[in-house]
């Protein structure tokens, strides 16, 4: 099977349940390949969708939620979306590809690609089997005008409102957002704390702000600081991701009890070692806490997907969700404190997240394919 993964680089999110299918395609033997379409036409304009959209995440997330509002406001006129109208550039690139590439079935964990092929179906062109995979617990503004053969959505209890939204009940498979293989591998803590050279003997808190370093996370990270500094037994892990002005700030202030970490390839490990997660609701990074069973502390969220991710989780079970600095820090005391508290809190993540989102994808790409 020839399958090809369309996704952009507007969160690291899209990108890793991207990788995570890639992964699982190469491993059962597929040809595979991933990119981003709109570096086919040009690298310049690809950086810049991306660009702006990680620089209003980083430095005004409230700006942010007021752009999805106005995306949900705008879904319930009568005509297509300028998303859909803009992507119609991208028609004869993707044309071209496709001709030059024999591809069996595309895999789209990101809108944009979805609307280029659904601009190529409506205009009449040949395109392979099609599959969006839904990375947020949402369905996201304009989803519904694509027209896919098939669309993944995280969790059965969903499907209601995709419905709603107008995606045909008989093209969603609620088989969840796909995590790689990393985060489901079998594992103590006190491994994870060896390989990673941490103290066995500490709590670890780890705290990110998703792939980018977003939304309020720098005053999150000053209020845990400013708590746990007097405490010997207990240490903070910061993932700054892409953010590198973070890194250099929290860097130059050089924190007691404060371990900075950049851009890793081993979060995975950083969750095990971990007693609780302190993140902003990405859909992708909560359910790789989720998978890796850590208990998930929400807060910092970007207006959006991300309330509606925190809310799903926090109403689950799966998760907290602090609306406060107060309410975050007395948590935080809560899961230390209290291992029932977060016992719990995987218990129910167990029930909710399939760790095997990726291999039931392939599944059903396979399954589409055969078709």
């Amino acid at each position: 099977m020839d399958a090809l993964i369309l996704s952009c680089g507007t969160g690291g999110g899209h990108d890793s349940a991207g990788k995570a299918v890639l992964e699982e395609l190469k491993r059962r033997g597929h040809h595979a390949a991933m990119l981003n379409p709109y570096t086919l036409k040009s690298e310049k304009l690809s950086g810049g969708i991306d660009h702006t959209y990680i620089s209003t995440v980083q430095h005004a997330p409230d700006a942010f939620g007021a752009v999805y509002k106005i995306g949900d406001l705008y879904r319930r006129l009568p005509f297509r979306s300028p998303v859909y109208f803009v992507n119609h550039a991208m028609d004869s690139v993707m044309q071209e590809y496709f001709a030059e590439h024999h591809t069996d079935i595309v895999l789209m964990p990101h809108l944009f690609p979805a609307e280029i092929l659904t601009n190529m179906k409506l205009h009449g062109m040949q395109i392979p089997k099609t599959m969006f995979i839904a990375t947020d617990y949402v369905c996201i503004p304009f989803t519904e005008e694509t027209e896919c053969d098939a669309y993944v959505i995280p969790a059965e209890d969903l499907k209601p409102e995709f419905v709603r939204k107008g995606i045909p009940e008989e093209k969603l498979y609620p088989l969840g957002i796909p995590t790689s293989s990393h985060f489901a591998a079998e594992g103590s803590s006190a491994q994870a704390k060896q390989r990673l050279g941490l103290d066995p003997d500490k709590n670890y808190i780890l705290v990110a702000g998703g792939s980018m370093g977003g939304g309020k996370i720098e005053g999150t990270i000053a209020a845990l600081c400013d708590h746990f500094s007097g405490r010997k037994d207990t240490e903070l892990i910061v993932i700054c991701g892409s953010n590198r002005a973070l890194f250099q700030r929290l860097s130059e202030q050089a924190v007691p009890g404060l371990i900075l970490i950049d851009h890793t390839d081993r979060m995975a490990d950083y969750m095990r070692a971990s007693r609780m997660f302190i993140t902003k609701p990405g859909g992708l990074s909560s359910t790789e806490a989720a998978v890796r069973n850590v208990p998930i502390v929400h807060t910092a969220v970007i207006p959006g997907c991300e309330s509606y991710n925190a809310k799903y989780f926090a109403g689950h079970g799966m998760s907290v969700w602090a609306q406060t600095t107060e309410e975050m820090i007395c948590l935080a005391e809560q899961l230390l404190e209290n291992d029932d508290v977060g016992e719990r809190m995987i218990r129910c993540q167990r029930r909710r997240i399939n760790p095997r989102a990726a291999t039931d994808i392939c599944d059903l790409a396979e399954k589409l394919v055969d078709q």
